[in-house]
């Protein structure tokens, strides 16, 4: 053991009459171990809620959206050659008409999957009331295959979505069912508003439906406001072509590569298709948490603001006590090089202990709360019913990294005056 760190740990430990800088020594340590600890659960806990905030957008949403500003930018080109229906040619072939947009998006690297989407907004009516409707008209196998959403139902199944007898099926989310007493089996209406002509004059459609499914996605305006039905059903719904949709959602290996794949896509498609990805459609919300985070970050480090200055207040006292030794060391030999580590070494110690103790605090904390989730949110709030707990090393690391940095600056001005202390001068009065 070195001579300043012999010296420093003999302050630190030695029993002295005068307990009051012991003390202020004590609530130092605590000071750091507090913030450190508030550090550690207030991370743990915002890396958590964006996690599970990004899980359950990446659940009920493609990664990327291919869009087009003409609308029947992606009908078979047979018919818009013809002049044709997208039905009639479909017809023609065969089969159903497709899009060869579709493959080209398919065929981009990085895409794992790719189908086509209808979207409408459509009024549902039920026994119990009506209210407004954001439908979508998929694919039932391709999009179940790649969206977690409709993988995990709550009851029911997406296979049903295209049964060919009686009325077409529909998936709907947990608070709308609940909202209108809806379950399995339940028959509603949906109202397009763009109609149809009839003798009368112009009329909505209305179509019935047959509830196959119920969705949880732990966001509200989706559980609330989101249907999904199949795609045939939803273009006889809204009076398009078979061939008509909105567009095609894509599926990517990587989700955070999901940018490089939108400008793929539209490199390679070109006017009038456009890409949009799952991370510039909520960049406002991540911004948000980014930002809170770092408030958040900045706040609770006046904690152990508050626990260095402790120490600045420690050193400085156990300077003006140790006088007369600092003098006598000085006059055996010590340098003022040695003087000054003595207590930078007892400063950095404090806080040491106080990190050690913080970290050690902090994770139980947050292993707790992980494990039993004791504080509940109100789910129709938040995005979550509980608060979601990811320890994070990088964290742990910049936080005992700022925690060490802030006790040791507060250490150089007593050090510093220890150093200049002159020998004869401190033993001229002893």
């Amino acid at each position: 053991m070195s001579f300043p760190l012999f010296i420093a740990s003999r302050y630190l430990t030695s029993r002295s009459k005068r307990t009051f800088i012991s003390i202020i020594s004590l609530m130092s340590v605590m000071g750091v171990a507090i913030g450190v600890a508030a550090l550690v659960i207030v991370m743990s806990v915002y890396n958590g809620v964006t996690s599970e905030m990004r899980e359950k957008i990446l659940g009920a949403n493609p990664h990327v959206l291919v869009l087009a500003s003409v609308p029947n930018a992606f009908d078979p080109p047979a018919a818009a050659e013809a002049g044709q229906s997208s039905a009639e040619a479909g017809a023609e072939q065969g089969g159903p008409a497709v899009t060869p947009v579709l493959s080209r998006v398919q065929s981009i690297p990085g895409v794992v999957s790719a189908t086509p989407f209808l979207y409408a907004e459509v009024l549902l009516s039920t026994p119990y009331g009506a209210t407004g409707l954001v439908v979508r008209g998929i694919d039932p196998h391709q999009a179940a295959e790649a969206m977690p959403l409709l993988r995990d139902l709550e009851d029911g199944s997406v296979d049903r979505l295209d049964r060919r007898t009686g009325p077409a099926g529909m998936l709907i989310g947990r608070d709308l069912a609940e909202r209108f007493r809806l379950r399995v089996g339940s028959r509603v209406n949906l109202m397009s508003p763009t109609g149809q002509s009839s003798t009368a004059g112009f009329v909505p459609k209305l179509k019935s439906f047959r509830v196959e499914g119920i969705f949880k996605s732990g966001m509200s305006d989706f559980d609330s406001r989101l249907a999904y039905v199949a795609l045939p059903a939803a273009q006889e719904l809204m009076g398009y072509p078979s061939g008509r949709i909105s567009g095609i959602e894509a599926f990517v290996e990587d989700p955070y590569e999901a940018q490089s794949v939108a400008q793929a896509a539209v490199d390679e498609l070109g006017y009038p298709f456009y890409a949009r990805n799952w991370i510039d459609m909520n960049a406002n919300l991540f911004a948000a948490l980014q930002l809170e985070r770092f408030g958040m970050f900045v706040v609770l480090l006046m904690v152990i603001l508050v626990g260095s200055f402790s120490i600045i207040t420690s050193l400085v006292m156990l300077v003006m006590e140790k006088t007369r030794d600092i003098a006598i060391l000085m006059s055996m030999g010590a340098t003022a090089s040695a003087v000054r580590r003595i207590f930078m070494l007892q400063g950095a110690i404090i806080g040491a202990v106080g990190t050690s103790l913080g970290y050690v605090l902090g994770i139980i904390l947050a292993l707790l709360l992980k494990k039993y989730q004791f504080i509940e949110l109100p789910p129709d709030v938040y995005m979550m019913d509980t608060l979601p707990v990811i320890i994070d090393p990088l964290d742990l690391a910049v936080i005992g990294f700022v925690s060490m940095l802030m006790c040791f600056l507060a250490t150089i001005y007593p050090a510093r005056q220890a150093s200049r202390l002159v020998p004869a001068e401190a033993l001229r009065y002893e």
